[in-house]
């Protein structure tokens, strides 16, 4: 729907300011009027690209915390749930919070909902700071008049998360370590080590094995060609970042990640979760089962799903229930489709969605829990495959050398 930027006075002969949707020129003039405002301009807002202005790249570069819009949230959900006006809300939390970025963020809010923004909108312009599943949060607490509910799961969603996210992180920071130390052996012993022994073999006649010639192949390569190797991984790291930009990029890469072996379970139960716990939400509003499913497909947090949503879309516009279009959909676990088709069998569906909810969000600290027993295997069959090579690549020379000199 296009927008259009206005300037009109209200009520109290001030001059307000702001961006509404409307279907023509006219019908936006109407809303304002029916407003109670007198439109002095009304003019049609053209996209723009949100990557080039300084702010944005600001705010992509620095993004708040999650402890601090932890924080932020809860204190918006207490208020909500207190009855103070929105605007009112606004103007305390910024003069409360300490993070200075947030404070600019929720004072360009309070300006857009003065000018007649909706929240969701207001929300929606700070895409760095807030992700599309919390802005379509915020507008499934609007379109419901359940906000402050929305906003507690909202708080435990996130929450859970970010818990989730230290857990991977601290699990992780081994392997990491121990990656990043054999990268710089790797390193080590190909420009400086081997070239020099392998001089040594030349001059002594022997024979230079596989592994060796390996080695030396490899550090030729580097040696000769790092200008070319340096501005290929800089072009295929630009052109990466651009198309993982796009829809279809998008699409391919959570497709990817659904199928790796270790993290693919756990990334598709959190999606189970995430799904159960904002669709239990969605129900127990009142929002009508296609509104919900278009809803979810912004909230989920994975391209693929949300592709998913949209393909069965048909299917639930024939009537067919819910169950019965999971069925037909990739990624659903049998799990979650028996307990919808129990809960819409018993009438209970707001009941199985939250026992589901509860099951995946148990599976996945489990799951998190269990991550550095999973990578440990894998990276010790990667380390020995490693040291095995230069090995070979080292001693086996070496006993050849030690033959002559016998």
């Amino acid at each position: 729907m296009p927008k259009f930027s206005y300037k009109a006075i209200n009520e109290s002969a001030n001059t307000v300011s702001g961006v509404i949707e409307a279907d023509s020129l006219e019908m936006a003039t109407d809303i304002l009027t029916e407003r109670g405002y007198i439109p002095s301009k009304v003019t049609e807002k053209r996209e723009t690209s949100r990557g080039f202005t300084w702010s944005n790249i600001n705010e992509s570069i620095t993004p708040i915390k999650s402890p601090d819009l932890i924080l932020f949230t809860k204190q918006f959900r207490t208020m909500i749930q207190a009855g103070v006006p929105i605007l009112s809300l606004l103007q305390v939390l910024e003069n409360q919070t300490e993070n200075l970025k947030l404070k600019k963020i929720i004072g360009a809010m309070t300006l857009d909902i003065k000018g007649g923004s909706s929240l969701y909108d207001a929300f929606r312009k700070h895409p760095a700071t807030f992700s599309s599943f919390y802005c379509s949060m915020v507008r499934a607490g609007e379109s419901s008049g359940e906000l402050g509910d929305v906003m507690d799961r909202l708080i435990y969603i996130l929450e859970h998360e970010h818990k989730i996210k230290s857990d991977i992180k601290s699990a992780l920071q081994y392997p990491i370590l121990v990656v990043i130390f054999l990268a710089v052996a790797f390193f080590v012993l190909l420009t400086f080590v081997i070239p020099k022994f392998a001089k040594i073999l030349i001059s002594a006649g022997i024979e230079i094995p596989l592994p060796t010639r390996i080695c030396m192949l490899l550090y030729q390569i580097l040696s000769n060609y790092w200008f070319l190797i340096l501005g290929a991984v800089i072009a295929g790291t630009g052109v990466l970042t651009y198309y993982l930009s796009t829809e279809q990029g998008k699409y391919v890469r959570d497709s990817f990640v659904l199928k790796l072996p270790i993290f693919g379970p756990l990334f598709v139960k959190a999606a189970m979760a995430r799904f159960a716990s904002i669709f239990a939400i969605l129900y127990k509003s009142g929002i009508h089962v296609l509104d919900s499913i278009k809803i979810l497909s912004g909230t989920i947090g994975n391209a693929a799903i949300s592709r998913e949503f949209e393909r069965i879309r048909g299917q639930l516009e024939e009537g067919r229930g819910i169950a019965e279009p999971l069925r037909t959909a990739k990624y659903f676990t049998p799990m979650v489709i028996d307990m919808v088709a129990i809960g819409e069998a018993s009438g209970k569906l707001e009941d199985m969605l939250r026992e589901v909810s509860a099951h995946y969000d148990d599976e996945v600290e489990y799951a998190t829990s269990q991550l550095s027993e999973a990578i440990g295997p894998i990276l010790v069959v990667g380390l020995a495959a490693v040291v095995g090579f230069f090995a070979l690549a080292i001693f086996l020379p070496m006993w050849d050398l030690t033959k002559i000199v016998r």
